[in-house]
């Protein structure tokens, strides 16, 4: 006997996982508090560096050890909690937002405002290879790529309503009180994590691939290649654009500009959600193309606002699905060792971070900040080749889904 209409429609209903929205969107959270804390300084630089007694190269540093503490820690420690509780990691990372932003809020001595910044890059290591497999793990795979542009969404978001927004907050009432309001949304975000994100176990110890078999898996070392180079070129421009816009007599402009590189890396995030499940190869290589054309135009035109406010709409398109991108390449090429290849993936990024700060720091002690757009250029232009050239392995036209994904 056929079944009635309505038990056949509950049964299916029951039969399909419900897409846990809340959850990505609390880890799209997290994301979003690490970034924010991570790239603030770019914001707020020029009064950082004066409330503190430092030049903006050395405030600059802020970044670089943040960075520092996210490369140095990511691959160790995610080894060694790869059998730790899921969530109880995610929030032991989180909890750490809460500390530093605290400290970097009330400090008024540099090398200690140094010492709470790398603490953060710590736990950021730490979050960021943990966030991707996360999110792979709360879905079926049809929907992967759904939940990872869904939990990088912090990404943009940060970029676009978090720095401008404590940009202006800097010249309102203080860049410590931007710190400070992040230390709330942090402890807030705790809540919302343990309402709505499940917990998974960890893995077993002995199941880990060792790093030197993760590095030979095709297609894992080009994508990190791509990583290192492309972060140190958006970088390199992003942290010292307070200085660049200067450089143009545009120093009161600076929000303005964030915002518009923002608000074009959210409508970035949705190109790439709805397409990577079948064209990441194509929109990595757009994104390439995309970030060199703005680094030329910031390098040629200089003496108008227009060019500048276009090129960083371009720039945003480009950046906005990055890390969305990339993590899911390098979920896609390592398989059963997601892992340790996203936490290589972390040090990656976090090296470019690191070394934007050094070579910006550089760039804008020596031959001025108009070199910035330039030396940007010179990184995008193998960047693209590499990912060109990845075909087979790392960026190929129609990428597999693995059967078998490892937690964060």
């Amino acid at each position: 006997m056929a079944m009635p209409r309505t038990d056949r429609t509950t049964s299916i209903a029951a039969a399909v996982p419900r897409f846990p929205l809340a959850g990505l969107l609390a880890l799209g959270t997290a994301g979003l508090i690490t970034l924010l804390t991570e790239t603030m300084p770019a914001g707020v630089l020029p009064a950082m560096s004066h409330d503190l007694g430092v030049s903006e190269s050395a405030a600059g540093q802020t970044v670089t050890t943040f960075a520092l503490g996210a490369l140095l820690s990511a691959l160790p420690l995610t080894r060694a909690t790869i059998g730790w509780p899921r969530r109880h990691l995610l929030l032991s990372a989180i909890s750490g937002f809460a500390v530093t932003n605290t400290i970097t809020a009330l400090s008024h001595n540099f090398p200690l405002t140094l010492a709470s910044r790398f603490i953060g890059g710590v736990v950021a290591g730490l979050l960021w290879a943990l966030l991707a497999g996360y999110a792979r793990r709360m879905v079926a795979p049809h929907q992967r790529g759904r939940a990872m542009a869904i939990a990088m969404a912090g990404t943009p978001v940060a970029l676009s309503v978090g720095v401008p927004a404590a940009t202006f907050l800097a010249k309102v009432v203080g860049w410590r009180f931007a710190f400070g309001l992040t230390t709330a949304a942090t402890l807030a975000l705790i809540v919302w994590i343990i309402a709505t994100v499940p917990n998974f176990p960890g893995r077993p110890k002995e199941s880990r691939l060792p790093l030197a078999r993760t590095l030979r898996i095709p297609g894992v070392a080009p994508i990190l290649v791509v990583t290192l180079t492309f972060v140190l070129a958006h970088n390199t421009l992003y942290t010292y654009i307070a200085p660049f816009l200067d450089s143009l007599g545009m120093a009161d402009r600076v929000d303005a500009v964030l915002l518009t590189f923002g608000l074009l890396s959210l409508a970035s995030i949705w190109i790439t959600g709805a397409l990577i499940d079948r064209h990441l190869r194509t929109l990595m290589i757009t994104s390439c193309a995309l970030f060199a054309t703005t680094a030329l135009l910031l390098g040629v035109f200089t003496g108008s606002p227009i060019p500048v406010f276009v090129g960083t709409a371009v720039w945003g398109l480009a950046f906005g699905g990055t890390a969305t991108l990339l993590q899911t390449a390098v979920a896609e090429a390592a398989g059963a060792a997601g892992d340790v290849a996203q936490s290589l993936l972390v040090t990656g990024w976090n090296t470019g971070i690191a070394g934007s700060g050094i070579l910006g720091g550089l760039l804008l002690g020596g031959p001025g900040a108009s070199y910035l757009g330039w030396s940007a250029l010179a990184l995008l232009l193998p960047t693209l080749a590499i990912v060109a050239g990845a075909r087979r392995n790392g960026f190929p036209a129609h990428p597999l889904h693995h059967a078998e994904t490892t937690p964060g």
